[in-house]
């Protein structure tokens, strides 16, 4: 039996100087604040479950603009090694609404999370999405930050 990583997707959905954040509804990191994502279902591709899961959790319809990175901490997630992909996006209809396993979905100032607070490694991904609107640059788990 073989042991493979999990596939993901998030997504920071951005709108101007605001980002949209799920607080998450069920362990692991219960309460605590997190992009929109989740896994990848079979014969599903990876965009297709980004805009789906963005769509779930925030009732928000999204258009996928840029990779910001593949995340593959082994310990990134306490369920098991989990692989994301995290997608830059912008909303393009819908109100928000949390459902799924979203106990909330809002609008957030990115200049104001405080990132150490967001859930798995939510916050070094919101501090790459500050550099890639400024640089354009990808990023990845190893990848030296300067």
């Amino acid at each position: 039996m073989y042991k493979n990583p999990n596939s993901a997707v998030d997504v920071v959905v951005v709108d101007g100087d605001r980002l949209l954040l799920v607080r998450r509804g069920r362990d692991p990191f219960k309460g605590k604040w997190a992009l929109p994502g989740g896994f990848v279902e079979y014969g599903e591709s990876i965009e297709d479950a980004a805009v789906r899961e963005v769509k779930e959790e925030t009732g928000i319809t999204v258009a996928l603009e840029d990779i910001l990175g593949v995340y593959s901490d082994p310990e990134r997630d306490p369920r098991g090694h989990t692989v994301t992909v995290v997608f830059v996006g912008r909303p393009v209809e819908g109100d928000v609404v949390a459902g799924d396993d979203a106990a909330a979905a809002e609008w957030m100032d990115i200049h104001t999370l405080v990132h150490k607070e967001l859930a798995f490694d939510h916050g070094l991904v919101v501090t790459d999405l500050n550099r890639w609107r400024q640089k354009r640059q990808t990023f990845w788990s190893g990848k030296k930050r300067v």
